[in-house]
């Protein structure tokens, strides 16, 4: 099972509309039993980034991190939403 890592700056609001869009998109590439989804807040995963096969973040992110975070406004705005999901296909390797 791939591990996705879903974040905003609390771990509420943007990310919980995050987490619903690529749970969608999940599940109508029929991975939806392939990827369990973490929501947290930026501040908790620091430290932890690296448990995680893919990272979609919608707030600012340290630089040393940046490699792995998939820039996920888009999800939220509806625009760049197809390279968005092909940059986190290709992060978890599905």
């Amino acid at each position: 099972m791939k591990k996705l890592l879903v974040v905003c700056g609390a771990g509420h609001a943007t990310s919980t509309i995050t987490v619903a869009k690529v749970k969608e998109w999940l599940a109508k590439e029929g991975l939806e039993n392939q990827v369990q989804i973490v929501q947290s807040k930026i501040a908790d995963e620091l430290n932890k980034i690296d448990d995680y096969d893919a990272v979609i973040s919608t707030t600012i992110v340290p630089n040393s991190i940046k490699d792995k975070v998939v820039n996920g406004l888009g999800l939220l705005t509806g625009m760049g939403t197809d390279q968005i999901y092909a940059e986190v296909r290709k992060n978890l390797g599905v």
